[in-house]
């Protein structure tokens, strides 16, 4: 029997289906909480960092938790700055600037991202091929 109350989608920064390997989940749970808060991810988004996480450098994965810290404190600056502000303005004028000043952070935010996954899909390819060649020399030595 279908349940009568229809599950609403799941709003920003909120994730539905993630497959997070049990020992991802151990070693990069602090990690792993501020990938599923992120306001500029998408589940897509959100699985292809969860899936390269074992295969990041230290300096890469400090990279990523640095984006993620600091959009979360900006959004929560954010949301402080605007709070009088609602209440002296009247809500729906401020959450529409609000809302703005989220979606062109997104925006730069995502670029950045975009950038930066370019680059680790990079990485992990040439890992890939040092490691086929280092295969190859073996197998032909």
């Amino acid at each position: 029997m279908a349940d009568p109350s229809p599950t609403p989608p799941p709003a920003q920064g909120q994730t539905t289906g993630l497959q997070i390997p049990p020992e991802v989940a151990k070693k990069f749970a602090d990690l792993l909480e501020l990938i599923k808060k992120s306001e500029s991810m998408n589940d897509e988004e959100r699985q292809y960092w969860i899936n390269i996480l074992p295969i990041m450098t230290p300096e890469q994965i400090q990279n990523l938790r640095d984006i993620l810290e600091n959009e979360r404190k900006q959004l929560a600056a954010i949301d402080s700055k605007y709070q009088t502000e609602i209440e002296k303005l009247g809500q729906a004028e401020v959450v529409k600037q609000t809302e703005e000043e989220r979606r062109k952070r997104r925006e730069e935010r995502s670029g950045k991202e975009t950038a930066h996954k370019q680059q680790e899909e990079e990485a992990a390819e040439d890992i890939l091929k040092q490691i086929e060649d280092a295969g190859s020399t073996k197998k032909a030595g």
